[in-house]
């Protein structure tokens, strides 16, 4: 049993063409393949001195903390600027 071909109409293409979606799509595919080759570029170990000890981490961990430690301390400091400008409000 075979099944009917369907006729695509150019015009119904030109409506479903969405040149934003596949731009972000694409946009997409490349930031995941930078990370993928950024994590495996950055897997070897590295000793790491802290104020008493030392250990020795792979360096994307290292970069993943560091990442983690500024975006905390910005959401952190961010929060007491809204609270200054909420005192001097009031």
């Amino acid at each position: 049993m075979r099944l009917p071909r369907r006729r695509i109409d150019p015009g119904q293409l030109d409506e479903n063409w969405q040149p934003r979606l596949y731009l972000r799509l694409i946009a997409l595919v490349l930031v995941v393949a930078y990370a993928i080759a950024f994590v495996l570029e950055n897997r070897r170990p590295q000793k790491v001195h802290f104020v008493f000890a030392t250990a020795s981490v792979s360096l994307i961990w290292l970069v993943l903390l560091a990442l983690a430690v500024g975006l905390v301390g910005g959401i952190l400091l961010g929060q007491l600027e809204r609270r200054r400008r909420r005192r001097r409000a009031e």
